[in-house]
């Protein structure tokens, strides 16, 4: 079967999150990068491009060019990657859907509630995809929990603890003029309002939802900037109201020193309970009540058909960060094949889009709007 034909808007030199996006797609073969809009500037864009291979006549200088280019091509590309900081997801991705390309596109959904509406009319207008890539829902273990609390086995849901940690930004990096990824995440700009929400919040609470099954009815959020002169925040604590009577806590931190990648979600219920850390994320911890801890393994005894579905080596072999991102990306080339043979794939429910950016881009605001209330409740 023919790879898919991938355009890449953002991601060139230098940007670490456009090589995990090319990493992942290479993984499992499905994708061909063709064309791309890789840098704010044409030079920098060529310069790019044709550092990764790319025909020169397809590195465009700009988002608005490709798109228009790419769709009168014969062999133009059949879906892009946007990997651009938060401001321009939703102009980008509108672009490609007016054109009937398919999007996978970087999280958040948006910069701001009124980018996210027009975003989200251009979705509905559009016959194409729009797949949100919120990695982690990519795991083989996440997969496995998900699939364990829908089937009963922690009974109905009492309690869920997620936190995402970090220390990267426990000093002024975005002052220094060396860091790239410091200056926009931190400026409202070009991020949006949220800091720490944004940029690493909205995954703990996609994954606490994806995993449960639940959605946050209310919350109520206290978010700071500890260092000096920061526009945006980098801690925030939140209490969570959940759909069915659980209660939950999130706690998000960019200055947290000893503090890598430390997502970490627990969930308790009347019959038992779950844990798991995405630092060693082929090990699920499971406790049902009365009985002691047992560790299940990622393609170990037992670990069920949901996590080995996504699982490409033997049990004890390590599959992490790229593996969990290449599982969004397959699960994209099988969607997009599906819907250019009229059909549905089977597991599409299983991909982050429209509905899950939606629920981030109201998390954000409803953050926001608590804390300026001195952490009063408030409906997301």
């Amino acid at each position: 079967m023919a790879r898919i034909r991938l355009g890449m808007v953002g991601g060139g030199k230098d940007a670490f999150i456009g090589a995990v996006h090319r990493i992942a797609a290479r993984i499992d073969g499905e994708y061909d990068l063709v064309a791309g809009a890789l840098s704010s500037t044409p030079e920098r864009s060529r310069d790019s491009g044709v550092a990764l291979g790319l025909d020169p006549d397809r590195c465009y200088g700009s988002f608005e060019e490709m798109a228009g280019a790419e769709a009168a091509r014969p062999d133009g590309i059949e879906a892009v990657a946007i990997v651009t900081p938060n401001h321009v997801h939703g102009p980008a991705a509108a672009a490609f859907l007016r054109r009937g390309i398919h999007v996978i596109c970087d999280k958040p959904l948006t910069a701001t509630m009124a980018q996210a509406a027009e975003l989200e009319a251009a979705i509905r207008a559009s016959d194409a995809l729009f797949i949100l890539t919120h990695n982690y829902t990519g795991y083989p273990m996440i997969r496995q929990a998900r699939a364990m609390i829908a089937a009963g086995d922690l009974g109905r849901i009492r309690i869920v603890q997620v936190e995402y940690a970090q220390d990267w930004l426990t000093e002024a990096a975005e002052a220094t003029g060396t860091n790239k990824q410091a200056e926009w995440r931190t400026d409202p700009e070009r991020s949006g309002a949220g800091g720490s929400i944004g940029d690493i919040g909205t995954h703990a609470h996609n994954l606490a939802c994806f995993v449960t099954g639940l959605t946050v009815e209310s919350l109520s959020a206290d978010l700071h900037s500890f260092v000096p002169g920061r526009r945006v925040d980098d801690n925030a604590h939140i209490l969570l109201r959940l759909n069915n009577g659980a209660r939950g806590m999130l706690w998000c931190s960019q200055v947290a020193p000893g503090n890598e990648n430390g997502l970490r979600l627990r969930v308790y219920g009347e019959k038992g309970g779950l844990e798991w850390g995405q630092e060693d994320p082929n090990y699920l911890w499971y406790t049902p009540f009365g009985e002691p801890k047992r560790l299940l393994t990622r393609k170990g005894a037992g670990a069920g058909d949901a996590a080995n579905a996504v699982s490409r080596t033997p049990g004890g072999h390590p599959e992490g960060y790229l593996e969990g991102f290449a599982n969004i990306y397959t699960g994209a080339a099988r969607a997009i094949r599906a819907a250019q043979a009229s059909q549905r794939a089977p597991d599409l429910d299983l991909l982050p889009g429209l509905e899950e950016g939606l629920a981030g881009m109201r998390f954000i605001d409803a953050c926001i709007r608590s804390s300026r209330d001195d952490a009063a409740w408030v409906t997301p």
